[in-house]
């Protein structure tokens, strides 16, 4: 029987997913093997020993202390491409707001009413005030061709726009699909000189925390509008609202509203609604679910942020996973063991993401309890347990 521990409200259509004869889960678990979480904050949660994994409904891992995870052999799973069509439209929604004001324009008229005022009267003379460009034909720039990126790209070319995008990892898989009348570039700049709109889909990490900064929104068009549905701290909030004043940057959209921003014009600030669709919460949590139960049931890794993505058929009539360091030797390390026990390797797996690496080794025998701890006690063995 497996323990998940759930934080915030976890969509039933992920939690559905668990077989009730095999799992126990709850927001009062304890002792958890998994947990499930969405925006709860864990970095000061003390992990019980029996934690395996963590799993995240949605993509940003800020709110998990992923080194303490790592070093502790705690996997963590995140749930990328689940919200995308989410924030996709939210994007297209963001852009006809920066171009147009919708959102000064539905407050003026309210205004008007409030005030005593026939609106029918004056909707005619207002309405200048709140003239805006077309989409068709204007150049987006997106910065970061993921899962995100590549969907807004395709609906930005079916709208009649001229697309430019930058992403220096960008994947076989993605970019396979982007439409071919997209302009892939290598520097970033050459986007930036060319683009009425640029939106940004990257994740924040050290090297792109104010990625956005005074050097590079002078590097853009005057008149540009800005949409940032990503994380508020890429963008540096002090130049963008100087580039706002001189009326460099026409608008900014952004979802991640703070009080200087909020009272600032030429703003446009949700509430982080980016993934906030029924549709959304239920695709994040199933995928957040299956992700969780592959690994507590098979040691299956997709989409880790801290372990590299190890999946394999299940062979033999064992399997052992370990965490490691990764460093030379390793595998042969673990092999020789095994070897010198009179253990048959059926199968085997490895790979390594930064410091760790993960092996998925099936066996042809059933091992006694001494092996396990002989590899456990392995120099640079970080967790070893065995699925049957």
């Amino acid at each position: 029987m497996y323990h998940i521990k759930t934080f915030n409200k976890i969509s039933s259509v992920g939690l559905n997913r668990f077989d009730p004869a095999c799992y126990t889960v709850g927001e009062e678990t304890t002792d958890e093997d998994g947990i499930l979480v969405r925006s709860a904050k864990l970095l000061d949660y003390p992990f019980p020993d029996s934690l395996l994994a963590i799993s995240r409904a949605g993509v940003g891992v800020n709110n998990i202390p992923l080194d303490r995870c790592s070093e502790a052999g705690i996997a963590v799973f995140n749930t990328p491409g689940a919200n995308a069509n989410a924030v996709k439209e939210l994007v297209l929604c963001a852009m006809l707001m920066g171009s147009r004001d919708v959102p000064g324009a539905i407050r003026w008229v309210r205004e008007q009413a409030a005030g005593g005022t026939d609106v029918s009267t004056v909707v005619e003379k207002g309405k200048s005030a709140f003239i805006g460009p077309e989409l068709y034909k204007k150049t987006l720039g997106i910065i970061g061709l993921g899962a995100i990126g590549s969907l807004v790209a395709n609906m930005a070319i079916s709208l009649g726009m001229d697309v430019y995008g930058y992403d220096p990892f960008l994947s076989v898989e993605a970019a396979l699909r982007l439409d071919r009348h997209i302009h892939v570039v290598k520097d970033v700049s050459d986007l930036y000189k060319r683009a009425d709109y640029i939106t940004i889909h990257i994740h924040f990490t050290e090297k792109t925390a104010r990625m956005i900064d005074a050097k590079a929104i002078g590097a853009m068009k005057r008149g540009v509008r800005f949409i940032n549905l990503a994380r508020g701290e890429i963008v540096d909030d002090k130049a963008m609202l100087a580039a706002l004043d001189t009326g460099w940057v026409a608008a900014y959209i952004t979802d991640f509203p703070t009080n200087e921003l909020v009272k600032a014009p030429h703003v446009v600030a949700m509430p982080h609604l980016g993934a906030s669709t029924p549709e959304s919460e239920q695709n994040c949590a199933a995928m957040a679910v299956d992700e969780l139960r592959d690994y507590l049931e098979n040691g299956n890794v997709r989409n880790s942020v801290n372990l590299p993505s190890v999946s394999m058929d299940r062979s033999g009539v064992m399997r052992m996973c370990i965490i490691h360091k990764n460093i030379p030797a390793m595998l042969a390390s673990i092999t020789t063991l095994l070897s010198k026990d009179g253990v048959n390797v059926e199968n085997l797996s490895n790979k390594s993401k930064g410091s760790y690496a993960y092996t998925l080794v099936d066996l042809g025998t059933r091992v006694e309890q001494a092996v396990i701890e002989d590899v456990r006690t392995l120099p640079n063995v970080i967790r070893v347990r065995v699925i049957p």
